[in-house]
């Protein structure tokens, strides 16, 4: 697949040939949603929790006799039926952890890439620098290349005048190509990547091993 590289004034300079095996690749949905369920499974705390009857702050006294009063009977304010009391089967502190392999995460990334670029949301940019940090300069930049679109800037390494330039605008994100990730890839209309970036994820996404081998053999090495 070939692509226009385009300059930070939205001016075509070059053009380039994308690796198949990254943006042309077969596109499994069902791999893409399951990158996207174990990620944000993975960002939960699981610090939530409740207390139960026997860690309420209140007294176990009986509230009043057993009979004659014409009431239920009753032992404890600590009961759940109380207000205040404990909360019967109430969340308790657990881990919302997801493994899966590597091939498959990075199987379920080209095949995000693949999709981007088979509905034309990948824009390369020759370079991306900045004098000094300018959100305004950023700003222009992003309309010239994306217009009012999302945007995701993958950039090959830090760069503090384009990562400090983008913080203020809330539809753009800047992150290194080696900390891809799946939810940050669809999240946003456009990706735009540089010539730099380009080869830092083609160095580590185009590889040999594909999903089909792992299904083949059931496992990673």
């Amino acid at each position: 697949m070939k692509l226009s590289v385009f300059n930070m004034a939205g001016k075509e300079v070059n053009s380039v040939d994308l690796p198949a095996s990254i943006f042309e690749a077969n596109i499994n949905r069902d791999l893409m949603h399951q990158a996207l369920v174990r990620q944000l499974a993975n960002a939960r705390q699981g610090t939530h929790k409740a207390q139960g009857r026997s860690e309420v702050s209140r007294t176990g006294a009986k509230l009043y006799r057993q009979k004659g009063t014409g009431n239920a009977r009753h032992g404890s304010k600590r009961a759940p039926i109380f207000v205040g009391g404990g909360v019967a089967h109430g969340p308790l502190p657990r881990k919302y952890t997801k493994q899966m392999p590597r091939k498959m995460r990075r199987a379920a990334l080209r095949s995000a890439l693949s999709v981007k670029a088979s509905n034309e949301a990948i824009v390369l940019v020759d370079d991306l620098a900045l004098d000094a940090p300018k959100t305004r300069d950023m700003k222009a930049a992003m309309q010239a290349l994306v217009a009012d679109s999302s945007a995701l800037v993958l950039l090959p390494g830090r760069n503090e005048n384009v990562e400090k330039s983008s913080r203020n605008l809330s539809d753009v994100k800047t992150l290194h190509a080696n900390y891809l990730n799946i939810r940050d890839l669809l999240g946003y209309d456009k990706v735009v990547i540089s010539l730099a970036a380009l080869d830092v994820l083609t160095n580590y996404l185009d590889v040999e091993d594909s999903f089909e081998e792992i299904e083949e053999t059931g496992e990673e090495e």
